[in-house]
């Protein structure tokens, strides 16, 4: 017991030595600036392999946290077989809309001091950290090479940002003039920025509606985006990021468009560096999916509202697990849009209900009450409605991230 005693002791000892000698990360700590939900894309939204072959894509992508040092996640999270990356930049683009960067600002990044990376299938590699201060809201161009197409592409086809692709290593071309367009992110997962050790990050996990169906193609204008701006613009608050992990046709419990809610927990929230906070807004393609086809008895409803209830309620013990705040979002109205019928909409009423009460969740946005039209409750105020009556417009999107409560967070 003795030995046992002063061994402990030994690695505590080490434990505290690595730390002095580390002061940096007493001082600060990694928190997700960017990411987005990984899934296979669907056929119209892949690339052909002969496309991906000795192939050269630029993406850009809009940060939230800004910080003095850079990681960036690469994945092949749905690959079949392993995933060669010849080499990986970033740079700053001289605009959203462009694959224009300023060359001066051109960094390679590696992999354990090496500038190609080999991920295994079903993985993600995070680069080696790089000092390469970047801004809060800023944009960032990620270039990369691969030599082989993927066994299995990973993507996120709801970017609302265009990225470009060449034959060729072209990674630190100052212009790709003759790229292709695609309005889809491929193989990227995130990137992080070293920030005070106090910051925290915020992740909102949904469906189109936090992805931002309806929103401006690299115009930045979700409903994240909005929240984002905020933070930053709250003294108080801007060491608080957000990261956007909505999948267009998202479901609570089962596949839809990428995998349901639960299944992509862990990695969608659980996983993402710093954090500390998680807001919830699913259930809008449950409820609809149900009689979309066509009605179903009213046992199919209660069950389905019963179930719906108990996602939540596994999201909230695992977040709760991992010491993560659960906010929860009532789901819009979406009279008039191909989901409606009269019982689906008392399944949303008594959802929304069940979000609303007390002790679900750790707090609460009623989306649904900034939304509506006061008129017509079950509809969307027509100049939020992008015009399908199911997914908010721009201005939907900014009255949105406008009505997030900013106590709800706080850095740490």
């Amino acid at each position: 017991m003795k030995r046992l005693h002063q061994a402990s002791l030994v690695v505590l000892f080490l434990a505290i030595a690595v730390r002095i000698g580390n002061p940096q990360s007493l001082r600060s700590r990694w928190v997700a600036s960017w990411a987005c939900s990984e899934q296979t894309p669907e056929p119209m939204n892949a690339l052909a392999p002969e496309d991906m072959r000795d192939m050269t894509m630029r993406q850009i992508v809009h940060l939230s946290m800004g910080g003095s040092t850079v990681r960036v996640h690469v994945s092949n999270a749905f690959g079949t077989k392993p995933l060669r990356f010849t080499s990986l930049h970033m740079a700053r683009p001289v605009s959203p809309s462009s694959p224009r960067i300023d060359p001066a600002s051109d960094r390679a990044l590696t992999f354990s001091g090496s500038p190609e990376v080999t991920v295994p299938a079903g993985a993600e590699y995070v680069s080696d950290p790089v000092d390469y201060p970047v801004a809060p809201l800023a944009s960032l161009a990620l270039t990369f090479h691969l030599d082989s197409p993927p066994a299995g592409e990973t993507g996120h086809p709801g970017s609302r940002s265009t990225s470009y692709y060449v034959h060729g290593d072209r990674v630190a071309a100052a212009d790709l003039p003759d790229a292709r367009r695609v309005d889809h992110w491929y193989q990227l997962a995130g990137v992080d920025v070293r920030a005070p050790r106090a910051s925290a990050a915020v992740v909102a996990l949904g469906d189109s509606i936090t992805d931002g169906h309806g929103a401006t193609t690299n115009g930045n204008d979700r409903w994240t985006d909005v929240l984002a701006g905020r933070l930053e613009g709250s003294r108080a608050m801007r060491e608080v990021s957000v990261v956007n992990h909505g999948i267009g046709g998202n479901h609570l419990l089962t596949d839809g468009l990428g995998p349901n809610a639960l299944a992509r927990f862990n990695r969608d929230v659980l996983a993402q560096a710093g954090v500390k906070y998680l807001i919830v807004l699913e259930g809008v393609n449950d409820l609809g999916g149900l009689a979309h086809p066509g009605d179903v008895p009213a046992a199919a409803h209660s069950d389905l509202v019963h179930r719906m209830e108990g996602a939540y309620e596994q999201m909230v013990a695992r977040a709760h697990a991992a010491g993560v705040e659960v906010v929860g979002a009532t789901v819009l109205p979406f009279a008039g849009s191909m989901y409606y019928r009269p019982r689906t909409e008392a399944d949303r009423q008594a959802i929304n209900e069940w979000i609303r009460t007390p002790g679900h969740f750790d707090a609460v946005i009623d989306f649904d009450r900034v939304t509506r039209d006061p008129e017509q409750p079950d509809r969307l105020l027509p100049r939020y409605d992008s015009g399908d009556h199911l997914h908010p417009s721009p201005e939907g999107y900014r009255a949105m991230g406008e009505a997030v409560p900013l106590k709800l967070f706080r850095a740490h």
